[in-house]
């Protein structure tokens, strides 16, 4: 055998270009058709191979997509999906409340990207061993989050802020995990991806072209009423969870010996009205990047938000303080604001008086000038131009847009609010966040937590 492989070797060397394209073309006839011969490699040992056409002409039953338009260059197309590549990406995301589906190519293929993505949502198929795949993954997941401080202070200010639905955990226990199956998610999508809740958004196309390709494949979609959406009552509340405050990247003894027991907190209050109050909504955004904060230890390029208040008046002021940063979460009719904070146990009363210094701070009209309202501003439309450079996001935010408001406004509507936000609005806005309900969540060494 050894003899005929090098014999057969030595003969391939010498054979033209479209002989080997030939050779090469029969071994991928090997996926595609289960009559034909062992291709290449059983060429090379002696075997038969079937004659198949060279490369370029295409094998029998292969349907190739179809050819782009002549005289299409990149980026020469207005709003091109993908322009710059033939990457296509195709996904899924999650977030509060709602499911989303991606996809991303360029704009000659429309049609086959709508019909795909509504294909996926509408018919989906749950396999067993997909199932159990993905449940492995969830239960990864759950567990790096249980082990995260930020996460859990996050879930607790929800669980005691909040009576109704936005009390509920995002965290699935595992009983819960253990009982999903294709029956169970079949009937989840039987019952929630109706008419009234889902939408088509699209970036880089126009609304009647998507319209023409979308509207045969959605219109038998039974049209139900809308159901009531959950109501949500802010509460305000207090949670203590007493933990190992080790961390798990630091071995025990060496984080010990350099920060001593470690204690997480967040003071948090509500911001009434939520995502449909716009002007208040973009206010507090404002507000959030005014005050910023981070970590007491930060690599990378610019763009950190060194500048802000918390950064300038508490990471550089005390070494004790690890993390301490201002968190805004909006929803529909309601969000939350505050400061976030990580420091040694034996610094938390100070580190929480610091806090709510900071918050009195900014609700006290003189104590922000100028210069700083005039960053934030810059950064806040910095951000919000940069994120919708992505045309994914820009998709994702006219689908929030018209779950939330009932339609799309333009990002000029959202940049002039952002130039209107003067002194005063940050003064009132502010002050109307401390006077409601305090909402505290602690994690780690608690022992020297106030009440």
């Amino acid at each position: 055998m050894y003899r005929t492989s090098a014999s057969r070797l030595k003969a391939l060397k010498g054979h033209a270009g479209n002989r080997l394209l030939t050779r090469f073309a029969s071994s991928s006839a090997v996926a595609t058709k289960s009559s034909s011969s062992g291709g290449f490699f059983s060429w090379l040992t002696g075997g038969r191979s079937s004659s198949l056409p060279p490369l370029q002409v295409p094998l029998q039953g292969v349907t190739l997509p179809p050819p782009l338009p002549d005289h299409v260059e990149t980026e020469s197309l207005a709003g091109c999906e993908g322009s710059g590549s033939y990457r296509w990406q195709c996904d899924s995301l999650s977030f509060e409340g709602a499911i989303g589906y991606t996809y991303d190519a360029l704009k000659t293929y429309v049609p086959q990207m709508v019909e795909l993505l509504i294909d996926c949502a509408r018919n989906p198929v749950f396999l067993d061993w997909e199932i159990n795949e993905q449940l492995l993954k969830v239960k990864a997941e759950i567990t790096e989050a249980s082990n995260n401080p930020s996460s859990l202070l996050v879930e607790a200010i929800h669980s005691v802020g909040y009576s109704g639905a936005l009390a509920n955990s995002l965290l699935a226990s595992e009983s819960a995990i253990g009982r999903l199956d294709s029956s169970i998610l079949e009937e989840f999508v039987a019952g929630n991806y109706t008419a009234p809740r889902m939408v088509l958004a699209a970036s880089g196309v126009e609304h009647d072209e998507l319209l023409k390709f979308a509207e045969p494949l959605l219109s038998d979609i039974p049209s139900v009423p809308r159901p009531e959406e959950p109501k949500s009552v802010y509460v305000g509340g207090d949670y203590r969870c007493q933990a190992d405050s080790g961390d798990r990247l630091v071995p025990r003894l060496t984080f010990l010996l350099l920060y001593g027991q470690k204690t997480h907190f967040a003071l948090a209050f509500e911001a009434p009205g939520g995502l449909i109050k716009e002007k208040e909504a973009m206010i507090l955004t404002v507000l959030q990047i005014l005050m910023g904060g981070g970590g007491s230890f930060s690599v990378g390029g610019p763009g950190k938000g060194m500048l802000s208040r918390l950064y300038r008046r508490v990471l550089n002021q005390y070494p004790q303080i690890h993390a301490f940063t201002a968190f805004n979460t909006s929803y529909t009719n309601t969000g939350l604001f505050g400061i976030e904070a990580a420091t040694g146990s034996d610094f938390v009363l100070k580190a929480i008086d610091i806090a709510v210094t900071e918050l009195i701070a900014v609700a006290t009209p003189g104590e922000v000038d100028q210069v700083e309202l005039d960053r934030a501003k810059q950064s806040t439309k910095s951000a919000i131009l940069m994120n919708l450079e992505s045309r994914m996001v820009a998709s994702e935010d006219i689908g929030r847009q018209i779950f939330t408001l009932g339609n799309r406004k333009p990002v000029e509507h959202f940049l002039k609010i952002v130039d209107e936000v003067s002194l005063k609005d940050i003064a009132s806005i502010a002050k109307k966040l401390i006077s409601s309900p305090l909402t505290m969540a602690s994690h780690g060494d608690i022992v020297r937590v106030p009440s």
